[in-house]
């Protein structure tokens, strides 16, 4: 194993995912991000998944799994904390430093309170969340692309139904407050039903483009 070595730890969630698309979504895009991450960059160990995370405001659906945003953080510090011991420790360092690939937007508070903690205490830990420029934020045309792509046996094409379509900047208000069945009955966030595996393939390998480039930026700073 390369003395600089990463551990890329896929987080995800367990919530609902509209009528068609499975619990485990945001774990299964996750999960593919990084291990196509590290077939595309050596000395990249992809850690098992974290698959249930902060998704408080899908507490109305009925399958939804949530810690919450504290205890999130808490595991996220306690995994790392394991994974790169502090200098001078008598323990062993495989890694060089952890990526978090983080697969739900529920998680981002406590992806960015723990990773500001653990480089706090001098650890390397870099966070990653994707984005897609004109893509929906839920259970919409997007992660249905990406999950026709990736696992085409688990989607239910014969629910595909429109959700809200209103912008994120409209509803997010609403939905911190009363939660994500206020703003869409169907709990899907987008229009499902142009999806296609070509764009899912499209969209993947433009987060993994995406997560590579700044894998390999932030280890050019790691050796330097």
């Amino acid at each position: 194993m390369p003395a600089r070595s990463v551990l890329a730890v896929p987080l995800g969630s367990c919530e609902q995912h509209g009528p068609h698309l499975p619990l485990d979504t945001d774990t299964r895009i996750a999960v593919a991000c990084a291990g196509r991450l590290a077939d595309a960059e050596d000395g990249v160990v992809v850690a098992p998944p974290v698959t249930v995370g902060a998704s408080g405001e899908h507490a109305g659906f009925p399958g939804t799994l949530s810690i919450g945003t504290e205890a999130l953080v808490g595991l996220l510090v306690e995994l790392v904390r394991s994974a790169l011991p502090p200098p001078g420790a008598d323990l062993p360092r495989p890694f060089g430093g952890v990526v978090l690939v983080n697969g739900h937007g529920g998680n981002v508070e406590a992806v960015t309170v723990a990773t500001e903690r653990l480089r706090d205490e001098a650890r390397a830990v870099l966070a990653w969340h994707p984005r897609v420029a004109g893509g929906d934020s839920h259970a919409g045309r997007t992660e249905t692309s990406l999950l026709l792509h990736l696992c085409p046996e688990v989607v239910r094409t014969d629910l595909l139904a429109p959700g809200s379509t209103a912008r994120w900047r409209d509803i997010g208000p609403v939905v911190r407050e009363h939660g994500l069945a206020a703003v869409t009955p169907g709990g899907v966030l987008g229009d499902p039903t142009g999806a296609t595996a070509a764009e899912g393939e499209s969209v993947l390998a433009h987060l993994v483009a995406d997560l590579s480039a700044a894998v390999r930026g932030w280890r050019a700073t790691l050796d330097g």
